[in-house]
């Protein structure tokens, strides 16, 4: 424990990675609430939604409209994807201050995502990138399929290491490596994470896990455990990948933020609020949602028996 970071940030995915395979539509309404109830819980950056085109995802067709209300809320970095030139021009009219742009570590899994290879994907995010600099703009860089690809098994990790440098070659400030469909394990992330350490520093990487099979949780203490301090999130447990089979939804920011505060590592963000955040989200879509702890402070705010208080002593979430 004394090994590792005293503190740390979590940048809540939700709103863009969360939503945009929902198939029900959402409002911009919906959105904007549940982007400024997760701003009041703390949390210092917020992916808002993605720049793509509105046929690609029509449930981020929104994205002008949405990002051209997010100033409304002060004190938080709201970020959004951007695929290509395009997507700059629009989150540039919008007002957005930090963009990602992605690619994968997989060839197969580029193609089918972006139809295009990881080379060409990177030359055209070059131009991207260099532009967002001269505007000003932070920039990051995702890398999908780090781990396990679904179409080609397991990724070398000198793959990922050459991805993670030509991103941030072209500019980027830092690189979030993602568990795309779920399939880590703890020592993959220390055989890959603890590869690309020896070349890049800590504070330049993120990691970005999804819980398919149930070990985001255990991958993100072996990602602490290396010196890594910065994770992704999504508030209920959100998304998937629409084109990994099975995929769950991204680790909950309500899972991780309570284990922290049982390790007693900062991360300034409340536990109850994103819990709330994360409500609006449930109501509109019909449905409960797939993270541990919002399921377990639904059934506790629901529960009437005179007990859930002391269960409420016994499981204080804030240290």
């Amino acid at each position: 424990m004394s090994s590792l970071s005293r503190r740390v940030k979590i940048v809540e995915v939700g709103p863009r990675d969360g939503l945009q395979n929902e198939t029900e539509p959402i409002s911009t309404k919906a959105k904007f609430a549940f982007i400024q109830a997760l701003a009041e819980s703390g949390l210092q950056e917020i992916e808002a939604t993605s720049f793509v085109h509105p046929k690609a995802i029509p449930q981020l067709a929104d994205a002008d409209t949405l990002a051209s209300r997010l100033e409304k809320i002060p004190g938080v970095i709201f970020s959004a994807l951007v695929p290509n030139q395009k997507g700059l021009e629009r989150a540039l009219q919008a007002g957005i201050k930090k963009i990602a742009v992605f690619t994968a570590a997989s060839e197969t899994f580029n193609q089918k995502n972006i139809r295009m290879s990881i080379e060409t994907s990177l030359k055209e995010f070059e131009k991207v990138v260099t532009q967002a600099l001269k505007a000003k703009l932070t920039v990051r860089g995702y890398i999908s399929t780090a781990f396990v690809c679904p179409y080609e098994g397991d990724i070398p990790r000198e793959k990922v290491l050459d991805v993670a440098e030509a991103l941030l070659q072209i500019g980027v400030e830092e690189v979030s490596l993602g568990d795309t469909i779920g399939a880590a394990s703890p020592r993959d992330v220390q055989e890959t994470v603890g590869f690309i350490l020896k070349k890049i520093p800590a504070h330049k990487l993120a990691l970005h896990f999804h819980d398919t099979y149930g070990t985001a949780l255990a991958n993100t203490y072996a990602a602490m455990e290396l010196g890594i301090s910065t994770f992704d999130t999504s508030a209920g447990g959100l998304g998937g990948c629409p084109y990994a089979l099975g995929a769950a939804g991204n680790l909950g920011t309500e899972d991780l933020v309570y284990m922290l505060n049982r390790m007693r590592v900062e991360t300034g963000v409340n536990l109850h609020k994103i819990f709330q955040a994360s409500s609006l989200v449930s109501a509109e879509l019909k449905r409960d949602l797939q993270s541990r702890q919002w399921q377990r402070l639904k059934a506790q705010s629901a529960d009437d028996n005179p007990s859930a208080v002391n269960r409420k002593s016994l499981f204080k979430e804030e240290p």
